[in-house]
């Protein structure tokens, strides 16, 4: 059901949920969670509002999309109410902000926040450089940005100098798959301390960095962060979109793993001389903001990761990763934990 709400006001929007859910039992006591998805008017939100409506299978929330119109001079709102089928298991309340409106989206979502639930804040395009301090950051305790379709190249490495806990990236959810297989390689003999690493992907692709940095961090060798001509989004030789980091490469003293993306659905294992094929993807939008919606907590792993990215070495930057050791134990990205008594090439995951 999709009801439409032209040049209205939120207590209007208000009102008409209320009466939906008098008239038609349609409830949100079994809401989990108030998603606030930060759109504009030139992002695909049919891509948008599709991968929430997957989501919602694993997390029922109320979804409060809101879509600024900068252009526009007059201030204005239109909402469009989703529910039922067209809404999955969430109810979802499209909301198209106008004019000088834009300034005060905090305001325009306040009246429609579920009371005693998680708030969750989601940029699926052009996130700010330092959520927290966001007035739709401010509001949530987990902040989704996505660095990939960022229009600054450098995204992901300027919001390391602003993290917070609570900050999160699909960057990193997208790489979820590939860091547990690497982890499980590792469990294969000979168990050989890994001397350095080398992690292929885009230029474009902040997964790739992401993951450099993860290795950095975990295993406290020199990373190299090296670039393939790919497009951002790479493709196969069937034109299917392929897992971003391409390649993988752990050198340890005499025989290395190595990782590489094959096709859209499977990727080439070795370890010393043992080559074997495994089934291997890139995961979907949807799939991605369902593991960050079952995280609401301060997500440690990967501030450990964005810690990791100043020693990473990218050579097509001309930036060299820094020679020192691991940063002190008790800083802004472990929570004020001291992770210094654990064997980082142990315990990888």
């Amino acid at each position: 059901m999709i009801i439409d709400l032209p040049n209205t006001h939120t207590h209007d929007v208000t009102r008409r949920l209320r009466e939906i859910r008098d008239e038609r039992g349609q409830l949100t006591s079994g809401r989990v969670l108030t998603l606030i998805v930060v759109a504009t008017d030139e992002d695909d939100l049919d891509v948008i509002i599709d991968a929430t409506h997957e989501a919602s299978r694993e997390h029922p929330a109320r979804v409060l999309l809101l879509v600024t119109h900068r252009k526009s001079a007059a201030a204005r709102l239109d909402a469009q109410i989703r529910l039922g089928g067209d809404a999955g298991a969430s109810e979802i309340i499209v909301m198209h902000v106008h004019g000088e409106l834009s300034a005060h989206r905090d305001s325009v979502v306040t009246p429609l926040l579920l009371p005693d639930t998680p708030i969750v804040a989601w940029w699926p395009t052009h996130g700010p450089r330092n959520p927290a301090s966001d007035p739709i950051g401010a509001l949530a305790t987990r902040r989704i940005t996505d660095s990939l379709f960022d229009e600054d190249p450098d995204a992901l490495y300027r919001r390391r100098m602003t993290y917070a806990h609570g900050d999160s990236d699909m960057a990193w959810s997208r790489i979820t798959l590939w860091r547990g297989l690497l982890a499980s390689l590792l469990d294969q003999p000979p168990h050989e301390d890994i001397l350095a690493a080398e992690v292929t992907g885009p230029l474009e692709d902040p997964s790739a960095d992401i993951a450099a940095g993860w290795l950095a961090d975990r295993l406290d060798v020199p990373v190299t962060r090296k670039v393939s001509g790919s497009p951002a989004v790479p493709l196969d030789a069937e034109g299917k979109e392929c897992f971003g980091v391409e390649s993988i490469v752990l050198r340890r003293t005499d025989t290395d793993i190595t990782v590489r993306v094959n096709s859209a659905h499977t990727a080439e294992c070795t370890v010393g001389e043992t080559t074997r094929v495994v089934t291997f993807g890139r995961r979907e939008l949807y799939e991605c903001l369902a593991e960050e919606l079952r995280h609401l907590d301060a997500d440690y792993a990967f501030g450990h990761a964005l810690r990791g990215l100043a020693r990473v070495s990218r050579p097509h930057r001309g930036r060299k990763g820094t020679d020192r050791s691991r940063l002190d134990g008790r800083d802004r990205w472990t929570g004020g934990r001291d992770d210094s008594q654990f064997d980082v090439q142990a315990s990888l995951r």
